[in-house]
């Protein structure tokens, strides 16, 4: 029986644990409101651990739909976009706790980091960066980058990681980090 089950993808055998096993997916008309009490209790951890964004939790155990909230500038500030329609399926294994959403590149300043334009990027949303952090940046409440963080004494530096570009430089006021990158996927 546990075999049928693993062959039709209801579970898996966890690797190097005796007895081991994942539920990967319910019957589709299962609701989470019929399994017993301790799977309920699972699935809210799982989904607490994911995020918060309802549509975090949408997509199969090992992927999630984020949203896809439209391009951002990895060179010069552009105006900043969000289309609330579109979504990006992203592995789980690439969020861990906190609301994520995703932007796709335009632009080539942070080539040297290994984004490039195209790229889609994945991002923790969050006001605190830390200092060398790669942050989705709003310039002046209206445009958005993404760019390296840097502490310039009383200043915000914006750095690109491309020697063709130059350091943005900010007063602390100028600046809201809206998130900070915690993953890429790239389409060949």
């Amino acid at each position: 029986l546990i075999t049928g089950l693993e062959e039709r993808g209801f579970i898996r055998r966890l690797p190097h644990r005796a007895r081991a096993l994942e539920v990967v997916r319910l019957p589709e008309n299962t609701e989470p409101e019929s399994l017993p009490t301790r799977n309920r209790r699972i699935e809210s951890i799982r989904q607490r651990e994911i995020g918060t964004h309802a549509s975090t939790i949408r997509g199969s155990a090992d992927s999630v739909q984020l949203p896809l909230y439209g391009r951002i500038a990895a060179g010069t500030p552009i105006e900043a976009l969000r289309d609330e329609a579109a979504h990006v399926e992203v592995p789980a294994a690439l969020l861990g706790r906190g609301d994520h959403y995703a932007l796709e590149v335009d632009g080539e300043s942070m080539i040297d980091a290994g984004i490039l334009d195209g790229d889609t990027v994945i991002i923790e949303r969050g006001e605190q960066a830390d200092e060398g952090q790669i942050v989705v940046a709003l310039v002046d409440r209206e445009e958005v980058t993404l760019k390296r963080f840097r502490h310039l004494g009383g200043q915000v530096g914006l750095e690109p990681a491309n020697k063709s570009f130059q350091m943005q430089i900010y007063r602390p006021e100028q600046v809201d980090v809206q998130g900070r990158l915690v993953g890429l996927l790239r389409r060949y």
